[in-house]
């Protein structure tokens, strides 16, 4: 029991299995979006299990396709396939039950769900190539993260149609995320430098990438404003979308501290913009 446990603990690390709480909020915030309030239980249990199918998923391909450039940085040598503690043919296992996790929940939720379920697959697999071909790459890291609220909103409503709000959510989230995926690379710049991995911090230097990476967070926080101009109400829902920016500005005063600003700092903006929209969606 011991060994199955310790194994249970190699493979959840693998996938770095808390980094969903960062793509829950998110989700949950494009199905409340959609269905004006909360969604039916039984919708919400399969979207969250799709959610989490598809993070399993982006996670271990992530770790597959760059398990030889995790194996040259003395920050990832130490990642469990580089390390020998997993084998390749484990990840590949973790990653079709992830795959097989998301099927599953799509095929419960309207058609719709399961015609464009590959979409969010072709960008699971498309952008951990881009770091070697792009400085952009952190966007692409993004973009995988700005699927979950529209993959949401479609679970609840069945159609595409009146896909805005969801849109302005995706926004955000895309450069919430590419924002700290930038700061993030600056723990690697001289060895990304150095292999001829492309990241801003990489291309430009730690003050030029925090300067990028501190607009995108700017422009994340206008598509929340939007959202809210749009099709949210309420002084709740205003306030908190200031929060959000307060803690965005200090994530970039903190940069230095990446463990702080990345993994701490990061949970509480997802969870700020849920209750930003659960307020201003019972507001209006």
């Amino acid at each position: 029991m011991r060994a199955a446990l310790d194994r249970a603990a190699i493979w959840a690390a693998f996938v770095k299995i808390e980094h969903t709480l960062f793509s829950l909020p998110v989700l949950c915030g494009g199905a409340v979006l959609a269905a004006g309030g909360r969604p039916a239980w039984g919708v919400l249990g399969w979207i969250t299990l799709a959610g989490a199918g598809a993070r399993t998923l982006a996670l271990a391909l992530n770790r597959l396709i760059d398990h030889r450039i995790d194996a040259l940085n003395p920050r990832t040598r130490d990642r469990e396939l580089p390390a020998g503690r997993m084998t390749v043919a484990e990840g590949r296992g973790i990653a079709l039950a992830g795959a097989l996790a998301y099927g599953v929940a799509c095929s419960q939720l309207p058609p719709i769900c399961w015609l464009l379920s590959p979409v969010p697959v072709f960008v699971f697999v498309f952008y951990p190539y881009l770091k070697r071909v792009t400085p952009l790459a952190h966007f692409g890291v993004g973009l995988a993260l700005a699927l979950a609220p529209l993959g949401a909103y479609v679970a609840v409503r069945g159609t595409l149609e009146d896909i805005e709000a969801a849109l302005w959510l995706a926004g955000f989230t895309w450069m919430w995320v590419a924002g700290f995926d930038i700061i993030y690379a600056t723990l690697d710049e001289d060895h990304d430098r150095e292999h001829g991995i492309q990241s801003l911090p990489a291309r430009f230097g730690r003050e030029r990438a925090l300067w990028i990476s501190a607009a995108t967070h700017a422009v994340g926080v206008a598509s929340l404003v939007v959202l809210y101009g749009r099709h949210l109400d309420g002084g709740l829902a205003l306030a908190g979308i200031v929060v959000v920016g307060l803690v965005l500005l200090a994530e970039q005063r903190l940069a230095s501290r990446v463990n702080l600003a990345f993994f701490h700092l990061n949970l509480v903006v997802g969870f700020l913009v849920f209750a930003v929209v659960v307020a201003g969606t019972l507001s209006g």
